[in-house]
């Protein structure tokens, strides 16, 4: 039988090696099921053992992983998954690059950092364009970063407001006629605007701030004929608008606005096969100068990690069906 190839690693102090290896050996038994690898523990001294290749990747992962503990981030399975992606694509020096720079801070002090390099590259594009559509699945953070984007923009009087809309579309579900005025009614198409800026801002500041007319949150429709200037404007669910209504939107930008698009192509609730308005968009204004397009993945879901699983194997379906 032939030898196993083994590696040691020390790990300076119990506290990181703890941190290391997560709740139950939870991040070990990912490297373990991940690679292929075996890895052993004494006292503070690690042994990794496997097929020489094999070994070599676990090593520099874990190495990297502990450099992400050093600066005092979390480390998580889908932190260590992506860190495996990474690695495994010979891209492991990135690893360093994941939540390295801050983008914003919550109004309770949490430090917003981009998780993958897809979001990095998501938010360096929305710095660099004055439009920037960013699509792909589910818990990519589309929304969210745009949001923070939009509430740093404002504290540096880069804008003077911030504009939310999306379409008011219903997701497979008839809602029929809802009680209450204009703002009640739409309301639960704006739920998940709402939600972001709560997290930025804080309630009572939001609050304050929509009296001033500094943020809006609106539907769509409500964007016809005007002209948006000094505002950091963002279209979420834009998957959901129709080619006029793309068409209206991007037309609204004024003198010293900026626009965000977000949306999920395959998430689209257009009645009788209507084209979406985003898909054409994208078609359309392809190469154009300070229009910044940028596609997420998978890879780049940062909630639970089934729902990356989820969304992967949804993809693999897709694929299979053309």
């Amino acid at each position: 039988m032939e030898a196993q190839y083994k590696e040691v690693m020390e790990v300076e102090s119990v506290d990181r090696f703890m941190a290391l290896f997560g709740v139950r050996d939870e991040n070990v038994g990912l490297l373990k099921q991940e690679l292929g690898v075996e890895v052993f523990a004494r006292g503070t001294e690690l042994t990794i053992s496997g097929e020489e290749d094999k070994v070599h990747l676990a090593r520099l992962v874990m190495d990297k992983l502990l450099g992400i503990l050093d600066r005092g981030e979390p480390v998580d399975r889908t932190r260590i998954r992506y860190a495996i992606e990474l690695a495994k694509e010979g891209n492991a020096d990135r690893i360093e690059e994941i939540m390295r720079d801050v983008i914003a801070i919550t109004y309770k002090g949490k430090q917003v950092k981009c998780k993958t390099l897809g979001q990095r590259q998501y938010v360096e594009a929305m710095k660099k364009n004055t439009c920037v559509f960013a699509v792909g699945p589910a818990g990519t953070g589309k929304t969210y970063l745009a949001i923070a984007q939009a509430v740093v923009a404002l504290k540096n009087k880069d804008v003077e407001r911030i504009i939310l809309t999306r379409p008011a579309v219903e997701a497979g579900e008839k809602l029929g006629f809802l009680p209450g005025d204009l703002a009640q009614k739409v309301d639960p198409y704006l739920r998940p605007l709402y939600d972001a800026l709560h997290d930025m801002m804080g309630v009572e500041s939001y609050q304050r701030m929509v009296e001033r007319g500094t943020v809006e949150v609106a539907p769509l429709a409500y964007m016809r004929g005007r002209t948006l200037n000094d505002a950091f404007i963002i279209l979420d669910e834009a998957q959901n608008t129709t080619s006029e209504q793309m068409k209206m939107f991007l037309t609204r930008m004024g003198m010293g606005s900026r626009m965000v698009i977000t949306g999920d192509v395959t998430q689209i609730d257009l009645p009788g096969g209507k084209k979406s308005g985003l898909v054409e968009a994208l078609e359309v204004l392809k190469g154009i100068n300070d229009i910044g397009i940028v596609t997420l993945s998978h890879r780049d879901v940062v909630r639970h990690e089934l729902v990356q699983a989820i969304v992967k194997a949804y993809e693999r379906f897709d694929r299979r069906g053309r």
